[in-house]
Order: C-alpha cells, then sequence, then structure tokens
C-alpha cells in the first residue's frame, strides 16, 4: 500500500461546483504513545525526562523543543521546571497555522507512579505552549485529577476563548526561506506527588483530529470565495 506526502489541504467530494457542491475537508490526525518509564530517546514509547518533552516526527519519539509562540522567526525556547514535587511530561504537535481542531483524545493506560508515596493528582492541558498545574489553557484542560482512573479522559467544559481558538490555530512558529507558519499544540501531563521523589512510570495516549483550512477559497469575511480547488 502506497503512502503520499504532500503539502496543502486534502479536499474530496464528486461535485466540485454549483449550488449542491459536496467537497469536504480530509480529518487529519497526529498522536504519541509516551512511556514515563521509557527514558531513552528515540525508541518506542520514550516518555520524556526531567526538564524534556517528546514529539513523534523522529518516528519514534525523539526529545524536542518547547518555543515560545512568536511572530519572529527568532525562536526562544520554553523552560520546562525540572522534577520536582511536580512532575512534567508532555508531547509537541505541529499544526499547519489556521487548522481547525475537531477532537483531541487523551487516555491514561498507566497511572503515573513513583520511588516512593503515592500519585496526589493529574492534570492534562492542552494549548500552544507548556502549561504548568491550574495554568490557563489556549486549547482544553481536565479537571485536578485526585483520583484518577485508566481510560479515556474528560475535559473540562470548553470556554467560549478555548472554542473561538480551535476554529482556527494560533501561528506559533514563523519559519525561515518562506516556509509555511506552524502551529504548536503542547500536552501537558502535570503529575504532583507532593514531595521531591523519582517518577518510575506511567502511560499516556495522546491523539489530536483536525482539518486543514484552505486559504484560497477565501474566508466568512473575505469574499468572494475562489476557484482553486
Amino acid at each position: 500500500m502506497a503512502r503520499s506526502t504532500f503539502e496543502g489541504p486534502v479536499l474530496a467530494g464528486d461535485n466540485r461546483f454549483g449550488p449542491f457542491r459536496n467537497v469536504g475537508y480530509a480529518l487529519l490526525a497526529q498522536s504519541a504513545t509516551l512511556n514515563i518509564a521509557n527514558t531513552t530517546p528515540n525508541t518506542a514509547g520514550f516518555g520524556g525526562s526531567s526538564g524534556i518533552f517528546v514529539d513523534s516526527n523522529g518516528i519514534p519519539n525523539s526529545t524536542t523543543v518547547v518555543y515560545t509562540p512568536s511572530t519572529s522567526t527568532t525562536l526562544t525556547a520554553t523552560s520546562i521546571p525540572a522534577d520536582s514535587a511536580t512532575v512534567y511530561r508532555g508531547f509537541v504537535a505541529y499544526l499547519p497555522a489556521g487548522s481547525r481542531i475537531n477532537d483531541i483524545l487523551v487516555d491514561i493506560g498507566v497511572i503515573t507512579t513513583f520511588t516512593s508515596g503515592s500519585l496526589t493528582s493529574v492534570q492534562i492541558n492542552v494549548s500552544n505552549d507548556y502549561v504548568a498545574a491550574a495554568g490557563t489553557c489556549t486549547y482544553a484542560q481536565t479537571a485536578v485529577l485526585t483520583s484518577p482512573a485508566v481510560g479515556r479522559q474528560s475535559f473540562n467544559t470548553f470556554t467560549a476563548t478555548q472554542l473561538a481558538n480551535q476554529q482556527s490555530t494560533s501561528t506559533d512558529i514563523i519559519q525561515i526561506n518562506g516556509e509555511p507558519p506552524l502551529s504548536q499544540v503542547v500536552f501537558t501531563v502535570a503529575s504532583i506527588n507532593g514531595t521531591n521523589v523519582a517518577i518510575t512510570g506511567g502511560t499516556y495516549y495522546f491523539t489530536i483530529r483536525y482539518t486543514q483550512k484552505d486559504g484560497n477559497i477565501g474566508t466568512t469575511t473575505a469574499y468572494p470565495f475562489g476557484n482553486f480547488d
């Protein structure tokens, strides 16, 4: 089975023109599995380490830098806190800027464990940058889970701002040489133990489903629509 990789939105349908145009956008997805017990970069399920988040663009997971969102080509790394009473692990996905987020899935396969003591709480934040526990998220946030359970996690009720942000993801990374801008979507897992002990395990599954918008056919405020598909 062949695989194709190309730039630009994917449109499909059987009636391109006229009042009954039925062309729609393809639903895209990116996902990652983080096994926090695996601290070896570039191996399947690598879960990061103290102050280090991961992405799966290298296939398998590799270390990555979280950047402070900017409108400049000069990139500034965001500092991820070292392990302490709160342990942070995370996954970074890059989307075409202005994408529409259709769904965000977070599953816990194994509850976070420590060398001693028990887990006090877990919170998963989804934003365009690293977000500390109880911080404000661009896209979504779970409650503070004081008794987390294995399985799919629910997000808090989306705020009006988060819903608006999901309709068109922010421009966070400006590339050089005319490459298109990117949206940076950061899944941050905040595991709180309450004492400074080492983390030993935990498995998290992340998926983001989105559609890439076609900038050639206009917007809700810019008419007329073009004919470029």
